[in-house]
Formats: structure tokens, sequence, C-alpha cells
């Protein structure tokens, strides 16, 4: 056996495990000296594209802002919204909206914009309008004069009435004949002296008296019929004469008012018609609006609490009221985008038995408070929302917001309802969401890039440049501020600035995930005020930091005791043929730990197959079973190259019980491969992670800090010896962040985390003998792991030719 070159690889320093912060740009001793930062950090390209779709006046411009949760996008462009509030008032333009009466058509309520703020003044002053027709009807129709007129009307009627009747019982009265009021009306009967005649005695009359008193009766009964005949065209002229009374009664008191109301937005002309129609209303309907409730309940007309009064035809419903919104333009967040809580609703009362609305029953959705200004949704939200969705697209087509009733238009209600006027839509739509919901989106429905033709995608991290470091200190202290806690001190921002680094799984680079800070600031501040300081320290962050993965770490806690209690077989000593760790990390619930698993490999002659097992019994996903197919590639491309690939072997992850996917462990199954193929035994005390391509380099994975800990954890509980370490891509060795205990026992050379480039790197050190490379005759250096492999393999292809020619000549003789 020969002994690995000195040219072996060299373990990590402190250094390349962690990247401390450097705050030199920044003189300051806590939080409380920096001043704020103002923008979003290291989102220009978001805010770039926020900016555009913000300003841009065109249909379709509305925003689709993504990123990865907790980085609140929706925060930061409600920030960006209110800085460019003033900039957006040139290309957005805010109206108030109000519904009134329709006197036409009850059923269609008119809407009516105003200039933005206007609306509470309109509705105040119809409100007080309202309240002094009240008191002016009831003053002018209780005055002397309007009963005076009234009664002179109606002794006219009666004077006239009389009249006629007087005439008639004057003429009767000669021919002895009166008139009698029965239940069925009038009747003319004989009389003398004024008595009635009995019907007994008439009838002993002679029949040439009776007939003679018949034939008068007969001429007086068309008089009275004439007279009756006239009664109804009296009493229309009557109720003639009275309608034009109140009329001008009603005029006389409502005019002035009604002007008052009217003078103050002339520059609307749409109120001045509304104030026309319902002068118009009022005096057309002024008597059921004097009407007593005993009146009205004589008359059939409906009025109860919940039914209102007559006067609340003339009221104002205030839809959208500007002076609600303290930016000048509307910013509305819509947390539950229902339809009704999108476009709006009408609601109805019940009132006797049967369910009734009016146009005071209309209530606004989230399309119309954000009316000339920005409607936020979460994009998620409205889509699990049914009809939302498509109902959105609709009204950004028709440019308009139309309320519908879902239910009355598929037919399972038969309610009466209304058909308010659509008012026109203005407004400027974010969404937000993932990417992955943003892009499933966009490939199952074209129409998505029709309405939200701007896309503005948030990072996730930035580059760590002290420059960058100096901005995130002053973000650090910002969060503060905006939560109330204690100011950190440097050693503490710095801390906060290390774990942003771990956060975005790259030493360069720091996450833009700012909600996980804040919940680490806000622990921290929790600590120093247990503790009774005044400022936030160090170890108050590495206290909360340590909190948070301990409440998580329960089922990595019982993953380790099972290695430690060898129910799940790993070693870390000793030397194996054909077995090695790999490492693996799970996510579960927001926490992230790494846990090494045995993979193991058995090899013999056979037909060139690599046979994956966890691919065989459907465990294995297809990116692991493309790692698997790698291997063969590799193996086919280095060894024995002159004869057919004559090898069956086996990879497995032992004790693996549910599915594996991925191909960070290909390198490690590489390894075991050609330890099986060279027969000889690869350490137990190192762990390996990485992929490989066919040509054997070593390619980048991820969670290589998760990984290295996972396995640092073992180790550290059974004892570190000195030897143990992992293998990890040299790709990956600027993602590491690695926890100060495992810093500390590297420093002191009790683990080692080694760089590999590739495979010949890697299986060196897992042996201890070199690889080897091909001299220019073609062959490996005797004594080298290669050679060892293709010898092997030179062995099956020869055992499978004595197998083929042995089969040939039994099935010849």
């Amino acid at each position: 056996m020969s002994e690995a070159t000195d040219t072996m690889i060299q373990p990590l320093t402190a250094g390349q495990l962690y990247r401390n912060a450097d705050l030199a740009k920044l003189d300051f001793s806590t939080t409380a000296e920096l001043e704020p930062i103002d923008g979003l950090v290291g989102q220009t390209r978001a805010l770039d594209a926020i900016r555009f779709g913000t300003q841009v006046p065109k249909e379709g411009f509305n925003l689709f802002v993504i990123g990865p949760q907790g980085a609140r996008m929706q925060e930061a462009v409600k920030a960006v919204l209110a800085r460019e509030a003033s900039g957006a008032e040139a290309v957005l333009h805010p109206s108030d909206w109000v519904y009134v009466n329709n006197f036409q058509d009850a059923e269609k309520p008119a809407a009516i914009g105003l200039p933005a703020r206007r609306a509470r003044p309109f509705q105040k002053a119809m409100r007080k309008l309202i309240d002094d027709l009240k008191s002016a009807l009831l003053a002018v129709f209780q005055s002397e004069e309007y009963q005076t007129r009234r009664s002179a009307i109606d002794e006219a009627f009666e004077k006239r009435q009389n009249e006629a009747f007087a005439e008639l019982r004057s003429k009767a009265s000669e021919k002895d004949i009166v008139i009698l009021r029965t239940p069925m009306g009038f009747a003319l009967a004989p009389a003398k002296e004024g008595q009635v005649i009995p019907p007994d005695e008439f009838n002993s009359w002679p029949e040439e008296k009776r007939d003679e008193i018949k034939e008068i009766i007969k001429v007086l009964e068309e008089d009275l019929e004439h007279i009756v005949r006239q009664i109804p065209q009296w009493q229309k002229e009557l109720r003639d004469e009275l309608r034009q009374l109140n009329r001008e009664m009603a005029a006389y008191a409502a005019d002035q008012l009604i002007e008052e109301v009217k003078s103050p937005f002339s520059d609307v002309p749409r109120i001045i018609r509304h104030m026309d129609a319902m002068r118009a209303d009022l005096i057309e309907n002024v008597e059921a609006l004097v009407m007593t409730s005993e009146q009205a309940a004589a008359a059939g007309l409906v009025q109860s609490p919940q039914a209102g009064s007559a006067f609340d035809r003339y009221e104002v419903n205030v839809l959208v009221a500007q002076d609600d919104h303290e930016l000048g333009v509307p910013v509305i967040e819509e947390l539950h985008p229902t339809l009704g809580n999108l476009i709006g609703r009408i609601e109805h009362i019940p009132v006797q038995g049967a369910l009734i609305t009016n146009f005071r029953l209309i209530k606004p959705g989230a399309l119309h408070r954000a009316n000339g200004g920005y409607l936020l949704l979460d994009a998620r939200n409205l889509l699990t929302e049914p009809f939302s969705w498509t109902a959105l697209k609709r009204t950004l087509r028709r440019g308009e917001i139309a309320i519908e009733d879902i239910a009355r238009l598929a037919g399972l209600t038969n309610t009466v309802s209304l058909q308010p006027d659509p008012i026109p839509l203005s407004v400027k739509v974010i969404l937000f969401g993932d990417r992955m919901l943003y892009f499933l989106l966009a490939a199952l429905d074209p129409e998505l890039r029709e309405y939200f033709k701007v896309l503005a995608d948030f990072e996730n991290d930035f580059s760590r440049t002290p420059e960058n470091e100096a901005l995130f200190a002053r973000l650090i202290g910002a969060m503060a501020r905006e939560n109330e806690l204690h100011a950190l001190d440097r050693d503490a921002v710095a801390r906060v600035l290390e774990h942003a680094a771990r956060l975005a799984d790259h030493s360069d680079k720091l996450s833009l995930i700012v909600e996980d800070l804040r919940e680490v600031l806000i622990e921290a501040d929790f600590l120093a005020r247990k503790t009774s300081r005044a400022v936030i320290m160090r170890e108050d962050v590495d206290g909360a930091l340590m909190a948070r993965m301990t409440r998580a770490a329960r089922i990595r806690d019982r993953a380790q005791e099972a290695i430690l209690e060898k129910v799940a077989l790993i070693d870390t000593q000793g030397t194996v043929t054909g077995q090695i760790n790999g490492l693996a990390v799970s996510r579960l619930g927001g926490f992230s730990f790494g846990r090494p698993s045995r993979i193991t490999c058995q090899v013999r002659p056979g037909a060139g197959k690599v046979v994956d097992i966890e691919r065989e019994v459907e465990l294995g996903g297809p990116l692991h079973s493309k790692g698997v197919l790698i291997l063969s590639g590799y193996l086919a491309g280095r060894y024995a190259l002159d004869t057919p690939m004559s090898l069956f072997a086996s990879l497995v992850f032992e004790q693996s019980y549910g599915g594996v996917d991925g191909d960070s462990a290909s390198s490690a199954e590489l390894y075991a491969l050609l330890s099986a193929l060279a027969e000889t035994p690869l350490r137990q005390d190192l762990a390996v992670t990485g992929s490989v391509n066919q040509h054997g380099r070593i390619q980048a994975i991820g969670g290589a800090n998760e990984k290295i800990e996972g396995f640092f954890d073992i180790c550290r509980k059974r004892g570190l010896t000195g030897t143990q370490g992992v293998l990890i891509p040299q790709a990956n060795v600027q993602h590491l962040m690695l926890r100060s205990d495992v810093i500390e026992a590297c420093t002191a050379g009790r683990f080692a985390v080694y760089p590999v480039a590739t495979i010949n790197e890697g299986i060196a050190l897992l042996t201890g003998l070199d690889a080897g490379e091909r001299a220019p005759d073609g062959s490996y250096p005797d004594g080298s792991l290669n050679r060892r492999v293709e010898d092997r393999l030179h062995a099956f292809a020869a055992v499978r030719r004595e197998f083929a020619a042995q089969k040939k000549d039994e099935a010849s003789s």
C-alpha cells in the first residue's frame, strides 16, 4: 500500500469557517447613535420596479411583488408608497364617491363623484337639510294660512256638492219625493208631508197614480245619477287643488333651504341635477312626507326603525371619503379579499318577514376605498377566495367597479336587490406572493401578464461589503427603534450581522429576510430587560439564538439520541470497506439540522449496472437517482476503458425509512463504490457531503453549516479524538458561518473541515492512499487506489468472459 502524498488537502482555518463583522466604518457605541436607515436596504431592483409601476399612468401596469417569506414586502412597499404619495397625485386622482337615491328608478341608485374631501360636507349638509325640511314642512302645513286655504278648498267642494243636492231636493219636494241616503248609496221615495209613504200604502194607490209617481222618480233618478257622476270629478278637482296647494306650500318651505345646500356645490353639476330631482320628488310626494305615523299606517305605508322614514330617501350614502386617508391618496391593504370585501356588497334588513334593501345599504369594497390610490392584496388569499380573482380581472378590464351579487346571478336567491351605477376605476393594484406562486400563476393563467405587467422581485440577500455592513447596522438600529427595544452595543450589532450572514447561507452575503432578525432582536431585548441591562449585548443575542434553537430542536435531539444509543448505526472511529458517513439536512417548521447517514456498497461481477436500492423501492427521488446514474458515467469514463464494464454494484442509505432526494450524497456514494471495488477501507471518523459530476469534480451543495454541525455534535458527544472531520466541496467554503463551539474545536485541532475539489482528493483523504493519475502509457501507478479499482474491474471482466465461454461450451456439448 502506498501512502498519500504530502499534497494532501489541509483543513480550513478559523477565518475560513467564520467571517467576523467589520464595523470599522461606523463610529458608535450603541445603535441609539446611528441615523435610522431611509429606504429599502439592498432592494434597488425591487425599488426601481415599484417606483416605475406606481408612476406609469397606463392600464395594466399593476405590480406583482414577489420574494421570500419574512421579507416584510408589504411594510416595505407601504413605506415606499408613503414617500411617493405626493408624486402619485399627478398619476392617480382620488375622488370622493357617494350613492344617492335614483328618483326615476329606485332599484338603480345613482353614483356621484365629488372632488376629494367633499363627500362628508355634502352628507352633513343633506342631513341638516332633511332636519330643516321636517321642521319647515311641519310648520307650513300647520300654519293658519295653509289651514285657511285648505278649508276654503274643502268648503268650495262641500258647497258645490250641497248646492247640487239642495236643488235636487227642492225639485223632488215639489213632487212629494224625498232623497234618502242608504248604505248602498242614494234612493228616491214618495212622501206625504215630508214623511216616506210606507210600501203597503203606496201599493194601495191606484195604478195610474203609482205609474205617475214612478215616472217622476225615474226623471229625478236621472238628475241624481248626473249629480253622483259629477262627485268623483269634483273630488279629483279637490285633490288636484289640494295637491297644488301642497306643492306651493312645499316649494315655499323647501326652495330656500335647498338653494342654500346647492350653493357650496355649484361646481359639481351632478349634485345640482340631483338636488333639482330631489326638489321635484319632495314637492310631488310632500303628502307622504308630512304624514304622521298613524296616518302612514292607515295608508299602508311601512314605517319602522329598520325601514326608516320617508325622508331617508334624501339621505347621502358616503361610499368613499378621501379625508379618511392621511397620505392624500388611499393605500388600502385588504387582508380578507372575499368577493364582497373586494368589489362591495349590498346588505339587506328584515322587515315584516321580508328582506328589503335600499341605496343606503350599499357597502364599499376594497377597490372602492383604494380608488384613486393603491390596493395591496396577498395573492394566495385572493386566489383561495371564490370568484375574487376573476372579479378583479373583470373589474380591471372594464375600468369600473360594478357591485355583483353572485348568489342572485347564480340563481341561489330571489331576494330583490339593487343595480347600483358602476363607479369608474383608477387604481394601482399590488399583489404580494412567493416566487413559486407567481410562476405557477403565470403558467396557468396567461391573462396575468395583461393585468400585472410590472414584476418587483425582492432580493433574499445582498453583498457583505464593509459599506453594506455599516448600512445593515443602521437597519438593525431602525428595527430596534420601530419595535421599542433597547439599543444594541457594537458587539451585539456585530453578532446580529454575523447571524444575518448565517441566514443567507453565505459568509459574503447578508440576509434581507428582516422578519427573522426582528424576532431575534425582540428575544434579545427580553433577555436584556430580564437582567436589568440598559442595552442589548452580544451575550443577549447569543442567548436568544440558543433559546430559539433549543425550542425547535426536539426532533434533532431524538435523532442524535438514536445514534448515540446505537439504534441508528453511525461509526465515528475506525475504517470499513464500502461504508461511509453521508450527510443530509432536515428542515422542519423553519428549523434545519444536519444528520449523518450510513451509506454502504456491495460489488460483484455483472452486466455493468449500478443499482440504486432507494430507487428500486421507490424511496429515491429523481435527483437522487440522477446522482447514482452519474456514478456509472464516472466509472465508464475513467476505468478499464478497453474492457466492457462488467460490474454489478448496489448502493443504499442504511436505516432510511423515508424518501431520499437530492444529489448531495453522490460523492459519498462514489467513495463507497470505489472503496468496495478497491477493497480498501474508508475512514469512519470523516463524514462527506457534496455532489459529483461525470468528470469527478465535486460540486457545491446546500446546508453545509448544518451538515458539519450535525456530525460534529455526534463526535463531540462521543468524545472528540482529534482525527474527526467533514469533507465539503471547495465551492462551499464561502458559505461557512459555523457555530462557535465547532470553530473552537477546529482551532484546537480536535475537529477539521476539509475543502475537496475532486474525487481524487477526497478518496486519498478517506483511504490514506494516493488516488493516482494515468501515466502516458495509460496505466495508473502501482499501489494507487485508481489502479486497484481498474485491476478489480479487469478481473470482473475476465470472470465474465470465462463464465460466458463456459456457458458456450456447455451449450455446444
